[in-house]
């Protein structure tokens, strides 16, 4: 097997590569010659993959849920095309202040009765909004998850008692994990730093923030405050279990307390005990009381704010008597569609143009990510619509929910920058639409290479242009953030079966959220694709891979690795960064 050819991101300038260039294909939405031609039928914006070649055994495990989700998304997109969006009018300002309520009551039977231990805030928080929870903790259990606590031979279970009380943002997007807004996580046991903590943090798309953990140590007087309130209280204990009028010892030395630390109450929760916590919403933060005293503060960060929370969820070791949810706004967010569209001719695309381009970028997005999409249009993507070399596109399956669709193809009708791949969205089919990227941009704009990033990527693409003409004259080009010798997770909740991936070790691939490949490439992937000899794999970033290692047998490919392509946010002079919210983006 032909070894790639690697280079790490930085060599001198080189020519770009002459690509084969041809009359593009242009579909029918493409000759629409201006933002007063918008309300096209679908017809003319779907992608000219052809999915029924997906029916044959080199789709693996992936051709019974492939079949069934093109066969519903074809029909639900026949309906679609033949919807009159006015049957889905939007509500009215009555209508959804109706849905608005002040306050949200749950006892114990009616919370165990709602989508398990979650209460729902339907229009999310605002700045005074509190929520009160009654509960008791209960009492520890030996852990036997070995993700927690690994046991040798002979030794005794770790007993664990802990609990998360998270804001979730329920509403923001359907079909993945919803973001953590506040995750409030109190271990009663302790854990590696054995004793009680309470850890605060934020995930977005299961990209974890940096944790907050108060353990037992008030902030430093010189730390920054939450609307004055310190971020973490005292709660040590000594040995027979009294609180500690007053200590100093090492480890005053160890972290620069000078004074003598005063304690005046434990840990604020004991098992079997009743308590009562309430979460406050401030000018800079969420505080948390536990019967009457501050435990905490969490500063609000970037990306969120008070109206994403539209979910707190209970879940652990705890038993909840009751939730009570007051001061919460009683007019709509802007969770709706038409709330975060902005429908504005400046962000409608350009008509596709009659020359190949330099760059296609094919963008991932799923049906309801109204304010993602948005989010690239306004920031980076304006840059696209200034360059007369790149195009660039979102690819977006069929949705669940009807009105979802009403509202995408209103979207994609006006902004005209919508490709639709006719199948009913399923994460571990996100394949499917990287293979509608590669027939774009080698069939409908004849690009020279073809980018792909995901709707939460920002893209620089000034420094892409850059670092694509570095790569000599004809070659061939797979550039990103590329691992080599990754395994495949056989447990847990990306498991990967050996019938999905027999190999134990996956081929040098970039990561998803950003990379460019070469237009042999891509037309090479696309006629695989149209002779059923395409291997298909449900992690689209390794199946990338697995392609390009195909085509280097033949033809030698130039791996291009630069952590630049960043994988969890900004770093200096980065091409992409991955984990952008709308707001972030903006």
């Amino acid at each position: 097997m032909r070894r790639p050819y690697l280079r790490l991101a930085g060599g001198g300038v080189r020519a770009a590569p002459a690509r084969p260039a041809k009359e593009p294909r242009l579909a029918s939405s493409a000759s629409v010659s201006g933002p007063s031609s918008r309300g096209r039928r679908l017809s003319g914006m779907v992608s000219g993959l052809d999915l029924g070649l997906l029916n044959s055994s080199r789709a693996g495990p992936l051709r019974r849920p492939i079949a069934g989700a093109v066969e519903t998304g074809a029909r639900v997109f026949a309906e679609l095309e033949d919807l009159d969006p006015a049957a889905f009018e939007s509500p009215t300002a009555e209508e959804e202040a109706a849905k608005c309520p002040q306050s949200v009551v749950r006892s114990a039977d009616e919370f165990h009765g709602r989508r398990g231990r979650v209460v729902e805030l339907p229009c999310g928080l605002t700045l005074g909004s509190h929520i009160t929870v009654v509960a008791t903790p209960r009492p520890a259990h030996a852990e036997g998850d070995p993700k927690i606590a690994v046991l040798r031979e002979g030794e005794q279970p770790i007993m664990v008692s802990q609990f998360m009380m998270e804001l979730q943002g329920l509403k923001t997007v359907d079909g993945e994990d919803p973001p953590r807004i506040l995750h409030f996580n109190p271990r009663l046991r302790g854990d590696w730093s054995g004793r009680p903590v309470i850890e605060q943090n934020t995930c977005y798309r299961m990209q974890w923030g940096t944790p907050l953990r108060c353990e037992g140590w008030k902030s430093h007087s010189d730390e920054e405050t939450v609307d004055g309130f310190v971020k973490c209280e005292n709660w040590i204990l000594d040995a027979d279990g009294r609180s500690k009028e007053s200590t100093t010892t090492w480890l005053n030395r160890l972290i620069g307390q000078k004074k003598e630390m005063n304690f005046d109450w434990p840990y604020p929760f004991v098992e079997g005990r009743l308590f009562v916590l309430t979460i406050s919403a401030g000018l800079e933060g969420y505080h948390v009381n536990v019967d009457g005293r501050h435990v905490t503060s969490f500063p609000y960060r970037p990306g969120f704010v008070l109206e994403d929370a539209t979910g707190l969820s209970l879940s652990g070791d705890l038993d909840v008597q009751s939730v009570f949810a007051g001061s919460l706004p009683t007019t709509h967010p802007s969770f709706a569609p038409q709330s975060y569209l902005d429908m504005s001719t400046v962000w409608q695309s350009s008509p596709l143009p009659n020359e190949p381009v330099d760059i296609f970028i094919g963008i991932l997005s799923s049906g309801n990510h109204f304010a993602e999409r948005m989010g690239v249009r306004k920031t980076w993507m304006s840059a696209v619509r200034n360059s007369p070399n790149v195009v660039a596109r979102f690819f977006v399956a069929l949705h669940g929910r009807k009105e979802v669709n009403v509202e995408l193809k209103k979207e994609a009708e006006f902004f005209g920058d919508i490709v639709f791949v006719p199948f009913l969205d399923n994460y571990d089919l996100v394949v499917l639409k990287t293979l509608a990227i590669c027939e774009y941009g080698v069939h409908v704009v004849s690009a020279r290479y073809v980018m792909k990033c995901d709707d939460d990527t920002f893209v620089r693409l000034d420094s892409i242009i850059t670092e694509v003409n570095k790569v000599q004259s004809g070659r061939s080009l797979y550039i990103g953030n590329i691992n080599f010798h990754h395994r495949p997770l056989r447990h847990g909740k990306w498991a990967v079966t050996y019938e999905e991936w027999p190999e134990e070790v996956y081929p040098a691939y970039a990561n998803g959220p950003g990379y460019v490949i070469s237009s042999d490439i891509a037309g090479a992937i696309v006629s695989e694709f149209r002779d059923q000899k395409l291997r298909l794999f449900k992690m689209e970033d390794v199946s990338m891979g697995l392609w390009v290692e195909q085509f280097n047998r033949t033809r030698p490919v130039e791996f291009v690795h630069s952590t630049k392509f960043c994988q969890f946010g900004c770093i200096d002079d980065y091409f992409t960064a991955h984990y952008q919210s709308p707001r972030l983006m903006n």
